[in-house]
């Protein structure tokens, strides 16, 4: 195994850098040293890199959405062996808190993120507690293995939802996540999924995926169409996955959630919306944050090791680390083909 490692660090927004460090050696019996193979470029990345992002501290390596080998394991550490393909959690936690014992940790008191509040993968090695670390198949290809936490994403906004068989579904924005979400929904049986979108490319990739109906909202009155497709009922959950200035007002609009229905935002903007008491209590609304992801990356990995999941065409460009600054070229000069980046190690 090599003594020097590669990684990258965004010293402050706008400005990253490939460095030359040592691999790191275990610091515990309980930890894994991991060979990464893998890692997905996620929104949050873009935001860190663009100083968007107001859970995220700098200097910072980037990178949540990991897959890797184990090539080192402490004493201790009985789930996951050397040669084991894993995901690595994004999350360390207290485990005491409040939250914590409530079965809330991604919203723990001390909750750290790899990627945003701490270190993440976008270096050849790094060092996590085995405990946060989950077997995947073999079988499963490292392109896909990237995709565990934004699919594990989509598991736990559908249970905040309480999606039913019953639901009629709106999701703003049709890329990554918002792909996610469709698929899931529709997994658990929902009887109609709607995807809204400015961009016709992702709109036909929604159909692709199981959407009944889309709306450009660029072209379209989205709330008539809403009525249309509805018969004046609206839906009954709808999921903000555009997540821009203004994205949760317009998605709780009247015409677009029913009285009673559930509004999911998964976004971290700042700005300030433009929604009322009256926009939630005359409807009864509930509006449900989402963040990340709680217990879900087992059950994840088990639906993509059983290949439950259409992955084809989620990830729409895989670059080598070795060309790593192409990752942030694209995230300065975005185009379609790179609306979701996996990164793919040596």
């Amino acid at each position: 195994m090599k003594e020097v490692m590669k990684e990258v660090v965004v010293e402050e927004p706008h400005k990253a850098e490939v460095r030359e460090v040592p691999v790191p050696e275990l610091s515990g019996e309980n930890e894994v040293l991991i060979q990464m193979k893998s890692a997905g470029v996620c929104g949050s990345d873009h935001h860190i890199y663009h100083g968007l992002n107001p859970c995220s501290t700098y200097p910072r390596i980037p990178g949540h959405e990991n897959a890797g080998v184990v090539v080192k394991a402490g004493s201790a550490v009985t789930n996951v062996k050397v040669g084991d393909h894993v995901i690595v959690d994004l999350i360390s936690t207290c485990g005491t808190c409040y939250q914590c014992r409530i079965g809330r940790k991604n919203v723990c008191e001390h909750v750290r993120v790899r990627g945003s509040g701490a270190d993440g993968g976008w270096r050849e090695y790094f060092t996590a507690p085995a405990s946060e670390v989950y077997k995947i198949d073999d079988s499963v290809d490292w392109k896909d293995a990237a995709l565990v936490e934004p699919y594990a994403i989509g598991a736990h906004c559908t249970d905040r939802a309480r999606i039913v068989p019953e639901d009629v579904v709106f999701i703003l924005g049709a890329g990554t996540i918002g792909s996610i979400i469709l698929q899931t929904c529709k997994a658990k049986g929902c009887q109609m999924v709607i995807c809204c979108d400015i961009d016709d490319v992702s709109l036909q990739r929604a159909k692709e995926y199981g959407a009944d109906h889309v709306i450009n909202s660029k072209t379209e009155d989205v709330v008539k169409r809403v009525a249309e497709i509805t018969h004046n009922h609206g839906v009954t959950v709808a999921f903000d996955s555009a997540c821009f200035p203004g994205s949760l007002t317009m998605c709780m609009q009247p015409g677009i959630l029913c009285n009673a229905g559930r509004m999911v935002p998964l976004g971290f903007s700042t700005a300030k919306e433009e929604i009322t008491q009256a926009m939630i209590n005359q409807r009864e609304l509930d509006v449900i944050g989402s963040r990340m992801s709680c217990f879900q990356f087992e059950p994840t990995i088990q639906r993509m090791e059983n290949g439950e999941f259409n992955t084809k065409g989620i990830a729409t460009m895989f670059i080598p680390f070795s060309e790593i600054d192409k990752v942030f070229y694209y995230m300065d000069h975005p185009c379609t083909e790179s609306k979701k980046m996996v990164i793919l190690f040596d």
